[in-house]
């Protein structure tokens, strides 16, 4: 019999108020591509950390090709072949693409390094500059370069955490071709995802996570996406129900918005026409980084360069207020990014309240200059009871919790404050079958109340269940709407490419601006 590329005994891990892994087993056998599967806060995340060497177990046996191996740090797995990448980025925001790499390639020069991303980005379809600073990055660009950094180390056993939660179809479809190329040579991989389908078409093996231990293990090829559900939560995710129903008046309307990007490295917004009404929720699909994020920016007041007139809410001109007033109006906003913008990482959950919510009847309000704080871990309290965020207490940091559990509680501290106007940026990203069911019932619930709801997310299946009307991105312009019922995932994908129908005539993208990411029809 072959020696198993990884082999895990006994691993337990706990922390305060937590156990994160318990007795775990796990097997992986030279160019197996096995999945670990689990609901938030599972111990998935935990136990890829102990293999990487970035958590020191507290008990357990980790064996590589056969060897015992105490990993102290990223550096030593690296060292011992084995590459990650993580849910929850690790790259410097100052530095540039290429020093981002250059930094885990410590024998390579710079120049070296950029010439591997630059040929490393062609082949495998995942296009990015390296010179580009990372703070100009969307997270779907972000992703690319951790996907890419991994690459380069040329890994024996490679750990992804959720690769393609904000990645596009094409993107994705690529990747995969990389993968099943590397399992072929000999690559040992372990995958991390929310998407059954993804793991069924990709994995071989399965462990099944639940509560930090254990729980199954399968061939995922032989699974349904039902089955695959009922190991990993206990149940099938429920159904949405979608009630027909007419909208009301326009929440918001953007009138040919033009910004000039703010940074090299941005992209330009032109003409943007854009109306949300009371009752409806409308998406915008895109690839990343072709203006998703400045045009998030100019509607939620994080850039208040906008001309004047360009952005009403009812019958207000906010196109140059700041975040706090728009707020104050009805408009609350969900970020694309987790730690650093959507909750500060050290921060109590309940604390994080206050970034978003002060304003609320419902919220503890200041008075001579004190908080009421049991007010306020209470209310964050019951948002963790009612959106089943698993987490040690409203006490608990924002960093202390899983990514999904994290993206459930920002999502419900905003829906909670019952907008006029909620803009949310990739709902579900990373979070499990469960829980992204009831995120976008949530969002369905709230559209039912009345409220105008702008989804802006790179998963098509996701827009094509929550929203009646759909819009493309491609290069700083926006499409013409389409209802959700003529939409197809074959003229989104077209349109992703610049191309959609403009008073009668197709307003096609020249062929030499299209960068290998813009040029795909997205798959169903």
């Amino acid at each position: 019999m072959r020696t198993p590329r990884l082999q895990l005994t006994g691993i337990t891990k706990a922390y305060p108020g937590v156990v994160a892994n318990s007795d775990v087993a796990l097997t992986v056998m030279p160019g197996e591509i096995h999945a670990v599967l689990g609901e938030n806060g599972a111990g998935k995340s935990t136990l890829m950390k102990i293999i990487y060497g970035s958590v020191k177990p507290d008990a357990g046996r980790v064996l590589i090709n056969g060897q015992e191996m105490h990993i102290r740090n990223p550096k030593e797995a690296r060292a011992n072949g084995i590459s990650m990448v993580f849910q929850h980025f690790n790259l410097f925001d100052t530095m540039t693409v290429a020093e981002n790499v250059w930094l885990g390639l410590s024998r390579s020069s710079l120049e070296d390094v950029t010439a591997s991303i630059v040929a490393k980005a062609t082949e495998y379809g995942l296009d990015i500059d390296p010179a580009r600073p990372v703070h100009t990055l969307s997270v779907g660009e972000m992703q690319r370069v951790e996907i890419i950094r991994a690459l380069l180390t040329r890994p024996e056993l490679l750990i992804l955490d959720e690769p393609t939660s904000v990645l596009t179809p094409q993107a994705v479809e690529k990747l995969f071709v990389v993968l099943k190329r590397l399992s072929s040579e000999g690559c040992s991989i372990l995958y991390i995802s929310h998407k059954l389908h993804e793991i069924r078409e990709l994995c071989t093996a399965c462990t099944v996570l639940r509560g930090g231990k254990v729980t199954g293990v399968c061939n995922p090829q032989q699974e349904t996406n039902a089955s695959l559900s009922r190991l990993m939560i206990g149940a099938e995710p429920p159904l949405l129900e979608r009630a027909t129903r007419a909208p009301g008046a326009a929440v918001i309307h953007v009138k040919g918005l033009s910004l000039a990007r703010d940074d090299q490295f941005g992209v330009d917004l032109e003409g943007i026409q854009l109306q949300v009404r009371a009752g409806e929720v409308v998406g915008i699909a895109g690839v990343s980084g072709n203006g998703q994020r400045e045009l998030l920016y100019a509607l939620s007041g994080e850039d208040c360069r906008s001309p004047r007139g360009s952005i009403v809410m009812g019958d207000v001109d906010v196109s140059h207020l700041h975040p706090g007033k728009r707020r104050a109006l009805g408009l609350h906003f969900v970020p694309e990014e987790r730690l650093g913008r959507g909750a500060v990482p050290t921060m109590s959950l309940a604390h994080n309240l206050l970034l978003t919510r002060t304003e609320s009847i419902s919220m503890p309000r200041f008075a001579g200059g004190w908080i009421r704080v049991r007010r306020l871990e209470a209310h964050a309290a019951r948002l963790i009871r009612k959106y089943k965020v698993k987490a040690n207490g409203p006490h608990a940091a924002a960093r202390s919790l899983s990514g999904g559990n994290l993206q459930k509680f920002i999502v419900g501290r905003e829906i909670d404050a019952k907008p006029k106007l909620l803009i949310v940026s990739q709902p579900t990203w990373g979070v499990d079958v469960g829980a992204a069911a009831q995120i976008r019932g949530e969002i369905l619930a709230l559209r039912d109340a009345g409220c105008a709801v702008l989804v802006v997310s790179e998963e098509l299946d996701e827009l094509f269940e929550v929203c009646d009307r759909l819009h493309v991105i491609a290069r700083g312009r926006l499409s013409p709407s389409v209802p959700i019922a003529q939409a197809t995932v074959e003229k989104i994908g077209e349109w992703m490419s610049g191309l959609w129908d403009l008073a009668g005539q197709t307003a096609a993208a020249q062929p030499q601006a299209l960068s290998p990411t813009d040029q795909y029809h997205a798959q169903a």
